[in-house]
């Protein structure tokens, strides 16, 4: 990462607070950050990791220049929020944006049309160490932009990037709520080993543990998961009969299908 480049955080909730605790680690100078944070949290962020943390826009000193604006706040708020930095458009600052639903016009709106908008959707194992943010670039961003705010995202995981905005409505509803229907698969297992007699504790340990290895193991293959499935998979053994169920033309597949239509289409609805 650019430990030089000042960085101004706007939130600092779950995934801002993330990003921060991930570029300290990776040796960002704190005296080169500023947190803008007005919750009850601002005194412990400031105990906890030795950065300036200011109440408001305003109290932001006029001798802090940022290199990069880096929007963490909800969507709902950001009405309010994005507005006062204005004053940085044009100015060799980049904007970074991880609010869903918020499109590069919409900030071009707010910021103005000579802001550099990069606008990237992360997900919750961000909080690990291991998140996925997909980003895309507003007009006037250039290489150096790019790989600026693909370092300050790397602080959290993996980063890739998109040419149409479009996507990132696809990439909400895969990555962004993609945990939840991982959670949802322990749930169901759980519930799952308990119908066919598990104890409720062993059933929701066994579930539990089951999902996290297997995500650790599909990270460390270099085998893609149709051959980590088979790996799994004997010829007429218990795991092909549950498979079977599965991969049935009216079993999974379809279930995902419709599910992350479903979410597409709503993020779509909040972007417009």
């Amino acid at each position: 990462m650019t430990k030089d480049a000042r960085l101004l955080l706007v939130g600092a909730g779950k995934m801002g607070g993330a990003l921060l605790a991930g570029w300290l680690v990776r040796g960002h100078a704190r005296e080169r950050i500023a947190v803008v944070e007005p919750g009850a949290v601002a005194e412990e962020l400031s105990r906890k990791h030795g950065v300036a943390v200011l109440p408001s826009a305003a109290a932001v000193p006029p001798n802090f220049r940022p290199e990069v604006v880096i929007f963490a706040v909800k969507p709902q708020v950001m009405d309010a929020a994005a507005p006062p930095y204005r004053r940085y458009a044009g100015k060799g600052t980049l904007f970074l944006s991880i609010a869903a639903g918020k499109t590069i016009g919409y900030f071009l709106k707010h910021l103005g049309e000579d802001a550099a908008i990069v606008r990237a959707m992360p997900n919750t194992p961000a909080a690990v160490g291991r998140g996925m943010s997909v980003c895309c670039a507003g007009p006037g961003v250039g290489a150096a932009e790019r790989a600026l705010a693909t370092q300050l995202l790397e602080a959290v995981g993996e980063v890739a990037w998109v040419e149409d905005e479009a996507l990132l409505d696809a990439v909400t509803a895969v990555s962004g709520g993609g945990p939840a229907y991982v959670f949802l698969l322990v749930e169901c297992l759980a519930k799952a080993g308990m119908a066919a007699g598990l104890p409720p504790e062993l059933a929701q340990k066994i579930a539990r543990a089951t999902v996290a290895g297997s995500g650790e193991l599909l990270s460390r293959s270099p085998e893609p998961p149709e051959v980590l499935r088979q790996n799994v998979t004997s010829p007429g053994g218990t795991t092909l009969e549950a498979l079977k169920l599965l991969l049935a033309p009216d079993g999974l597949q379809p279930i995902f299908d419709r599910a992350i239509a479903a979410a597409t289409r709503r993020s779509r609805e909040l972007a417009s």
